[in-house]
């Protein structure tokens, strides 16, 4: 692959990320923003993208983001957004 074709995939799975989160949470704080453009592993921005459409909170995801590239851990109630919409799931990742 080119390497501006490789640019362009981390532009667009970047962007992805952020209307996910945006979609799901709302407005997103411009370190946030800064943050996710400071991914450099294309891996890492992909995982987030499946973190942030499952993760019923944006501290669950923030969480997630933090532990860095190689991790993969979405496992549990934590992860059920179905669950916390039905008012019985997780609030910034302790049980309600």
């Amino acid at each position: 692959m080119f390497l501006f074709e490789n640019q362009a995939d981390f532009v667009q799975d970047r962007e992805d990320l952020l209307q996910v989160l945006r979609m799901r949470f709302g407005d997103i704080a411009p370190g946030i923003v800064e943050a996710i453009y400071m991914i450099d592993d294309l891996n890492t921005i992909e995982r987030l993208i499946l973190v942030a459409a499952n993760a019923p909170t944006l501290g669950i995801f923030l969480e997630e983001m933090e532990a860095g590239e190689g991790t993969f851990r979405m496992v549990g109630e934590r992860f059920n957004p179905i669950e916390s919409m039905l008012g019985g799931g997780y609030s910034n990742g302790e049980k309600e």
